[in-house]
């Protein structure tokens, strides 16, 4: 028997798991600065070390699932509408074609929670299941695209990602520069 919803969990679990490893990395490094800047210390006499180790990874498991989520949300978002735009599928069977690519991104997450420790190793396979997932997704909505909607999916996609990445980068940069502007120094 099969059925159409077994991996309709995926992207949840992926979404936690991708969440878990990213706050176990850096509730780790936030330890660490707060033990060398001295304020672990002043926090032990509110929380146990138990408690404090609980409520930042609490903290920072909310704050990347909302990331993750919001990423999810805008990546299907940008899916749906470049098939809107270049596939001639108007019943839905090409979404229905990506569907079982969830399985890409578990698999990356469970890969990244063995890779906690380093940052780097997290953020690769991020990419690389990304990556993968993406060539997964137009291998599979190829046949109900002709070549220049196969062309236009491709550009739309990168286009759009590279726009949104490179403004966050921009915006993030305008920030610090003025931060950094107003200090007394």
């Amino acid at each position: 028997m099969k059925n159409t919803y077994f991996m309709s969990y995926f992207p949840l679990l992926s979404i936690i798991l991708f969440s878990l490893s990213l706050s176990i990395n850096i509730e780790m490094v936030l330890l660490d600065f707060l033990k060398s800047a001295g304020i672990y210390e002043g926090m032990r006499e509110f929380f146990s070390d138990a408690g404090i180790k609980f409520a930042l990874l609490a903290l920072l498991m909310i704050l990347f699932f909302c990331l993750y989520a919001a990423l999810k949300l805008l990546a299907d978002t940008i899916n749906e509408v470049s098939l809107l735009f270049f596939s001639k599928d108007s019943e839905g069977e090409s979404l229905k074609k990506i569907r079982g690519g969830a399985i890409i991104y578990f698999i990356g997450s469970f890969i990244s929670l063995l890779l906690m420790s380093t940052l780097i190793g997290i953020l690769a396979v991020f990419a690389v299941t990304t990556g993968v997932y993406f060539c997964y997704f137009v291998y599979k909505i190829s046949s109900s695209l002709s070549v220049l909607g196969l062309v236009g999916v491709i550009f739309f996609q990168v286009l759009t990602w590279s726009s949104l990445v490179i403004g966050v980068i921009y915006l993030s940069l305008k920030v610090y520069n003025s931060v950094i502007a107003s200090l007394p120094i």
